[in-house]
């Protein structure tokens, strides 16, 4: 019981300093430099010759989670955060507007240090895409995703067969964290910047799939996607 209350702190705590450069932003903006970052996020992924699978992936993918800056830290319980965006690939190729997630999570073990990390989560099928939609799920066994992990310095195992439902390539921008891993990590919608970018009662499904709520302010992102 002592363990979970502790790591149940430290989560929401983290996610807080996760997002703290943002959350003194009014919703808006704090939309505004996640999609750029995001931007800058898949650009940097696509050119870096680790991680270079992952545009093969992407021409193939039902889905993509997009977070570029997931904190993560802690001795013994650990707790990770990070807001980013999804988007679906339409019918025709393109891809959706994004809609606004956070990534949280918590585990205890042997681990130690603090990492600064950008992910891309390649959704493979419907069912990982259903997984976060429907669900708001934790990725990994709970809901019974298998998640392959791709990055240096990243943990290289996965729950089950490799990258079945989901494909995450990471890269650490700040420092080296021991036991890296997504297993349990869930992606909770972020009503306030859905809100803030499409207007009162944007939810993931409408902005993704209905095509009424548009913004200009992701044409950046997609091109960014759009390239070889």
């Amino acid at each position: 019981m002592k363990k979970s209350v502790c790591v149940s702190i430290l989560m929401a705590g983290l996610v807080f300093v996760a997002g703290c450069s943002e959350v003194l932003k009014p919703p808006g903006e704090e939309a505004r430099v996640i999609l750029r970052k995001a931007t800058d996020t898949v650009i940097r992924f696509k050119e870096s010759p680790e991680l270079g699978r992952m545009a093969k992936h992407i021409a193939t993918a039902k889905a993509l989670v997009v977070l570029p800056t997931v904190i993560k830290g802690g001795f013994i319980a650990a707790a990770e955060g990070g807001s980013g965006i999804l988007t679906v690939r339409r019918a025709n190729g393109d891809w959706s507007n994004p809609a606004f997630y956070t990534l949280a999570s918590a585990s205890i073990g042997l681990q130690a240090g603090l990492q600064d990390t950008e992910i891309v989560l390649v959704l493979c099928n419907q069912k990982a895409l259903d997984a976060i939609l429907k669900h708001q799920g934790k990725l990994g066994a709970d809901m019974g995703l298998t998640v392959g992990i791709f990055g240096a310095g990243v943990e290289a195992s996965t729950t089950t067969n490799l990258g079945e439902d989901i494909y995450a390539f990471s890269s650490s921008k700040v420092g080296l964290f021991a036991g890296v891993s997504l297993e349990g990590s869930a992606l909770v919608r972020r009503k306030d910047l859905n809100e803030a970018v499409y207007g009162v009662g944007a939810t993931p499904q409408a902005i993704i799939f209905q095509g009424r709520l548009k913004t200009s302010r992701a044409d950046e992102l997609k091109r960014a996607l759009a390239l070889p």
